[in-house]
């Protein structure tokens, strides 16, 4: 991952790889980025975090969201400002070498692209982490191109869901395409892409989605391991094989882009799947923040224990970036093996309100009967 702050106009180089043009002094800073996303390993970057604000209104999204849709701001009719603030951290923990990307874009309509060419609702967002395996290359290619094949798509923006999930073929189909890079390679791909209101995750692999509501967990993606029930029935049904856990006897993910060497050629059925997942949801004032995390992280922690933490640390500093960094450093301490990517997106500027429960005023009273035998079993009767 290149370390560093991409914050406003300088991030917009991960959704193009500079053809988001821009025509100020960031042109030097945007080929530098995108010169360090075509890297390979080895690469031993630590903790690189980036923190942006917006404080834009959310428009008030559809109440049905079967297909995610976008309203104008003229149609705001809420009542609560949801602002988004985001924080990450990644480090390469005990492994050899840093195969994860990540992507954090706090305010989408920053993209002079984007905001020419489609009419977002504000704030829009979209944020990203891609957990590579078998080198970096696929990891990194996803993540410079698939918002890019989201926007493109001709599904967009009248049908989201049916535009993200091309989207994700496409761009695995491009990787293969890119003669260049080692299309053995391959990565995990969870996303997260807010259109007012509207929440959409998609994901493909062993990343993990959830919400934080009022102190409660919510998982907003499943884990795609070869032997959960589903995965494990369609991979049979494709003539894939699972050994130990294993699908193939190779890759301990059902759902990854890349990995040619599995799929075969173009247009074959492979049990190993590049279809997302999606899962959208409306954003209410009980939802508090998003943490976005790789398998590394999940391994070692439930999604519980991560949304407690969480929420402890922003009513303790606010800070989103301090909670993925804490959220890191605990699931070292809990020794995990792999790399580690977090990333933690507040809907509020405010840190989340202490919950309070109420103490029963019921008075409670023990029968004449209970009380004897109590006095009995004390007095070894």
């Amino acid at each position: 991952m290149a370390p560093g702050n991409y914050c406003s106009s300088q991030v917009v180089a991960i959704l193009k790889g500079g053809e988001c043009s821009m025509e100020d002094q960031n042109d030097d800073t945007l080929g530098n980025l995108n010169q360090n996303i075509a890297g390979k390993p080895p690469r031993d970057h630590s903790v690189s975090m980036r923190h942006c604000t917006s404080s834009s209104w959310l428009a008030d999204s559809e109440s049905n969201i079967n297909s995610v849709g976008i309203k104008s701001n003229t149609e705001d009719k809420s009542e609560f400002p949801l602002i988004l603030r985001s924080g990450s951290c990644s480090e390469k923990g005990p492994k050899q070498y840093m195969e994860d990307e990540f992507v954090c874009v706090d305010i989408l309509l920053e993209c002079k692209r984007v905001a020419q060419q489609l009419d977002l609702p504000s704030p829009s967002a979209f944020y990203g982490i891609f957990d590579g395996h078998g080198g970096v290359d696929a990891a990194s290619f996803i993540k410079k191109n698939i918002f890019n094949f989201i926007i493109e798509d001709s599904q967009f923006p009248s049908s989201i869901k049916k535009a993200v999930k091309n989207a994700f073929v496409k761009a695995d189909h491009a990787f293969r395409d890119a003669g260049t890079l080692d299309s053995s390679s391959g990565t995990t791909a969870l996303i997260a892409l807010v259109l007012g209101r509207a929440v959409l995750i998609a994901n493909a692999g062993d990343s993990r989605a959830v919400l934080g509501k009022r102190g409660r967990a919510v998982e907003l993606s499943k884990d795609h391991k070869p032997n959960c029930t589903s995965e494990r029935l369609r991979i049979e049904k494709l003539g894939g094989v699972i050994y130990d856990g294993y699908l193939n006897g190779q890759l301990s993910v059902a759902r990854a882009l890349g990995d040619w060497h599995i799929k075969g050629s173009k247009g074959s059925k492979s049990p190993l799947s590049c279809e997302p997942e999606l899962e959208e949801i409306v954003v209410t004032e009980e939802d508090e923040f998003l943490i976005l995390g790789c398998d590394g992280l999940w391994d070692v922690m439930s999604s519980q224990c991560a949304v407690t933490m969480v929420r402890k640390e922003l009513v303790q500093h606010n800070d989103p970036n301090i909670c993925a960094k804490v959220l890191v450093t605990e699931a070292l301490q809990r020794n995990s093996c792999d790399n580690l990517t977090v990333v933690v997106v507040c809907f509020s500027k405010d840190p989340p309100s202490k919950i309070e429960i109420p103490r029963s005023h019921r008075r409670r009273s023990i029968s004449a009967e209970g009380l004897d035998l109590l006095k009995g079993v004390l007095n070894g009767r």
